[in-house]
């Protein structure tokens, strides 16, 4: 038997500010097997971002585990939390986040320079494989500021995707963008997804959440629905 990707059991989220106590994310197992497209959707303020903040340990649970490829990483310390960030996990954020004076090659390339398992010329390879499966090949020299919106979500998809992670992370990767470009960004996302990446994306936007082949509900912090009759049909 293959080990899920990822394994959530019985997780917990509580915050704590001046005596109120905040449960943001209330006993949420969840199984995401690899290969799958899973979107994660509700109201505002039902968790969806903690819950992917968790995904991606940049935020630690009050209370469950998580195993990512079979490893329990609830319990991990910082370090080694950034080290399975780095190598296992791509983020793709609303704000692209790209480092303005930085070439679209460079902002790629950055979080590969923190691997040490890969020479230079592996890092340009794989910074190079990453902008032509996102059609930016051609802008590889240019700046952020000299770009679209649409093209800086690309880039920061090929940033995601660089350093060839277990599953990349979107956190409403189509917020910022108007529907054009929202439509070619879920487009690459569904061509990734094509070509055998794990997805787990946070959408408001329906239409985004329909691309996906499995869709999961939050309400008040917890699931209220996990709907998988796609994958069946797919």
């Amino acid at each position: 038997m293959n080990k899920p990707l990822l394994e959530l059991k019985q997780i917990k989220k509580v915050f704590h500010t001046d005596e109120v106590e905040t449960h943001a994310l209330d006993n949420i197992s969840l199984v995401i097997e690899k290969g799958e497209y899973v979107s994660i959707s509700g109201p505002s303020g039902c968790g969806k971002s903690t819950l992917l903040s968790l995904l991606g340990l940049l935020d630690d649970s009050s209370d469950g585990s998580y195993k990512l490829q079979g490893n329990e990483v609830s319990s991990l310390s910082n370090s080694e939390k950034a080290v399975i960030r780095n190598q296992h996990i791509g983020f793709v954020f609303q704000a692209f986040n790209l480092i303005s004076d930085l070439t679209v090659e460079e902002n790629v390339e950055l979080p590969l320079t923190y691997r040490k398992d890969l020479s230079k010329a592996e890092r340009k390879a794989w910074v190079a494989e990453a902008l032509e499966k996102v059609d930016m090949s051609h802008r590889a020299k240019h700046y952020p500021s000299q770009l679209s919106g649409g093209q800086q979500q690309r880039v920061a998809v090929a940033r995601a995707i660089a350093g060839r992670p277990a599953i990349l992370l979107a956190d409403e990767p189509t917020g910022n963008l108007d529907s054009k470009n929202a439509e070619a960004v879920m487009a690459l996302l569904d061509k990734l997804h094509q070509d055998g990446a794990t997805i787990c994306m946070v959408t408001h936007d329906p239409r985004s959440a329909e691309r996906a082949k499995r869709k999961v509900e939050l309400f008040d912090g917890k699931v209220v629905a996990d709907d998988v009759t796609q994958m069946a049909a797919a």
